[in-house]
């Protein structure tokens, strides 16, 4: 480690130790030097030691053991992982979600009758586009729309499994809300119906999957970037 400037110095040593730690000059589970011994390396006083070590643990870098010492925790960067944690989880969570909505959507081409279309298209229209305004209004009102999918699917499991993941459904539909994900619109939505309106399986099935294709695609690049 360098020696550090006399300007900012617990800013400087919480940066100097995460270096350290992010090169994985210790590995998980490793003891850090002492006080003394940091000290000496830093260039700087107990207090300042202590102060980067207090940030770092708050960080989830490190730990502290009563009468042990302090140990390496995570030698991954928690400044980025945070986001591209949530991206890869959302990413997973969409691809369950597809699956689940392409099944119901070839179970209610096989099972769809006037009534039911009916009532799809007049769900949709109430969905409307988000214009900005009540974002927790118009999630409900989409996933109404998705429910309704599935529930055409006449199949009570599957229901009930939508409505177990029912929170998990409603964060990816507030994710297409945002600036980083595309909100599949309203041609999107009227071309599942139609879909399943056809009676063909396949169909309905294709629908869905190129509702949900640039999502995942939008997604896949995040990832990579």
């Amino acid at each position: 480690m360098q020696p550090l400037s006399k300007t900012n110095l617990a800013e400087t040593a919480i940066e100097a130790i995460r270096s350290e730690i992010l090169a994985k000059r210790w590995a998980v589970g490793d003891k850090l030097p002492n006080e003394t011994a940091l000290c000496g390396m830093l260039s700087v006083s107990r207090g300042t030691v202590r102060e980067a070590v207090r940030v770092l643990v708050s960080q989830g870098y490190l730990e502290t053991r009563q009468g042990s010492g302090t140990y390496v925790l995570s030698t991954t960067d928690s400044s980025m992982p945070l986001t591209m944690a949530r991206r890869a989880g959302l990413r997973d969570q969409f691809e369950a979600r597809c699956a689940l909505d392409v099944e119901a959507a070839r179970l209610a081409s096989i099972r769809q009758t006037p009534a039911v279309i009916a009532g799809l298209r007049a769900l949709l229209e109430e969905r409307g586009n988000y214009d900005g305004g009540d974002k927790a209004a118009f999630i409900a009102r989409d996933l109404a729309f998705h429910k309704a999918v599935i529930a055409a699917a006449q199949n009570r499991a599957m229901i009930e499994i939508y409505d177990f993941f029912s929170a998990s459904i409603a964060e990816t539909i507030e994710a297409t809300l945002g600036q980083d994900v595309p909100e599949p619109d309203m041609p999107a939505h009227a071309a599942i119906i139609d879909a399943i309106e056809t009676g063909d399986p396949e169909k309905a099935d294709a629908a869905v999957r190129r509702f949900m294709a640039p999502v995942i695609a939008a997604l896949d690049r995040m990832l990579l970037s």
